[in-house]
């Protein structure tokens, strides 16, 4: 046994053995982190936290009344107070950042950031509302911007393994920071916090949603959780390694991490004002196909036959390229398939989440036709990563006409986003099948006024509101 230190020596990286140089990075994103306390957010930032929270309590309702959300929450939830939104049922506060969470990404309809590879919010917002029922208004919007701010930042400062999730890995930190904001943390808890998240995340595998595997659903659930836990170890007097992020974020869940990236412009952009919303119910690498497919089905004249057309071809980048398989057995497995997403969204007509159920799934229609599309990647669409997200689509149909078109960016992105109209459409659609026009209305309308009240308690209120399938029991 005498040779075990130079055998771990030999396969571990220096940078995990040795400690290495340290930026300052760290206490200065912490102490600017406490200084927002007391800032007044810039306008544009504060309406756009208002949209994120609005867009996310939306997709955690509807995702909370999916078959298996709500078995888990049966088995999972109480006791505690806090709202399970959409599911008429409470539970602790970690219970409910879970769950929620594991809601949120169901659907496949939650926001992301393009900078980030990844979707910050619903790493942030369920831990917030699980923990911010009586906080003031602009003090829980505060403690999102910088939980977004952080999560985002880390995922544009570091480069995961090709292997690896985003979920449930940086998302992690940003919950505990929106945590430790909303208790009010002085910049020394704020580092803390942070050091002690970035070391809770979990091993996410990229397969998961490539096999349409649902564990990976959980994950954001689990950053939440892992989140207010992190948090609490912090007020506890439990303490992190020096520098946790770059640890973790650079040499083992991702190869590089830059400290530079944490810093630039930081109070002047703001990660959660060029975020995406999505409407298309499926993995976002999807979007710029069925993006140029509705623009091609409009000049057809609104409608394609699945039987007149012989050949769909698509020309993308890397990480949408690899969406091939055209017969998915799950879901989740749908919403990942470029084949299948445009396959169902010609034959339903919207990428909608009926439109990637069971019944769609084992529809031999939409199977035929998802079998005659061909995903290629295209090397300059992939060098165009990630400012740009293109696709080039050819619709061949019977009677030899071939309708060809191509985007750069998705509809939603910052080139290109979705009206504030737009937004809140999507909120209705999603939240009035759940509560009737009344609550969701009511929700609506408190958080567009949450940044001027005292507490966030009546929204938290009208989030308990049990959905219109059960009245009567």
């Amino acid at each position: 046994m005498t040779d075990t230190p130079n055998r771990i020596a030999s396969v571990v990286p220096a940078s995990v053995l040795l400690a290495q140089p340290r930026s300052d990075w760290l206490e200065r994103w912490a102490a600017f982190a406490a200084a927002q306390r007391g800032a007044v957010l810039p306008e544009v930032v504060i309406q756009r936290a208002k949209l994120v929270l609005l867009d996310s309590i939306g997709v955690i309702a509807a995702g909370m009344q999916e078959p298996d959300v709500a078995t888990l929450v049966r088995r999972r939830a109480g006791p505690g107070d806090v709202p399970l939104i959409g599911s008429g049922t409470c539970t602790s506060p970690g219970e409910a950042a879970f769950l929620s969470g594991l809601a949120g990404t169901t659907l496949e309809l939650d926001e992301g950031n393009q900078f980030a590879r990844g979707h910050p919010a619903i790493h942030v917002v369920p831990a917030l509302l699980a923990i911010g029922g009586d906080a003031a208004g602009a003090q829980l919007l505060t403690a999102l911007v910088l939980g977004y701010e952080i999560g985002s930042r880390i995922g544009i400062a570091s480069k995961l393994r090709v292997t690896m999730h985003p979920h449930g890995t940086w998302g992690t930190v940003g919950a505990a920071v929106a945590a430790a904001s909303l208790a009010g943390a002085d910049a020394v808890g704020m580092a803390n916090a942070i050091n002690l998240s970035a070391g809770l995340g979990i091993a996410t595998s990229r397969r998961t949603m490539l096999e349409g595997a649902t564990v990976r659903n959980s994950f954001a659930g689990l950053s939440n959780q892992l989140g207010l836990l992190a948090w609490d170890m912090a007020c506890a007097g439990i303490t992190g390694e020096a520098d946790a992020v770059a640890t973790v974020f650079g040499g083992i869940v991702a190869v590089e991490f830059s400290p530079d990236d944490m810093l630039a412009d930081l109070g002047m952009r703001w990660e959660i004002a060029r975020n995406y919303f999505k409407m298309h119910a499926a993995c976002r690498y999807t979007h710029a196909s069925l993006d140029v497919l509705h623009a091609l089905v409009d000049e057809a004249g609104g409608a394609i036959p699945p039987d007149a057309i012989t050949q769909i071809e698509v020309d993308t980048y890397v990480w949408a390229a690899q969406l091939d398989a055209p017969e998915p057995k799950t879901m989740l497995a749908g919403k990942f398939s470029i084949p299948f997403a445009l396959a169902t969204t010609i034959v339903h007509g919207e990428a909608t989440p009926a439109a990637f159920r069971q019944s769609a799934l084992e529809n031999r229609d939409i199977l035929n036709l998802a079998a005659r599309v061909t995903v290629r990647e295209d090397a300059a669409m992939t060098a165009a990563l990630p400012a740009e997200r293109p696709a080039r689509l050819a619709i061949h149909l019977k009677d030899g006409r071939v309708l060809r078109g191509e985007t750069r960016v998705n509809r939603g992105d910052t080139e290109a986003p979705y009206s504030v109209d737009e937004i809140h459409a999507k909120f209705r659609r999603l939240a009035h099948p759940i509560w009737g026009e009344v609550v969701a209305n009511a929700i609506e309308a408190e958080v567009a006024r949450l940044d001027t009240m005292a507490s966030c308690r009546a929204l938290l209120d009208l989030l308990a509101t049990p959905p219109l399938s059960q009245e009567g029991k």
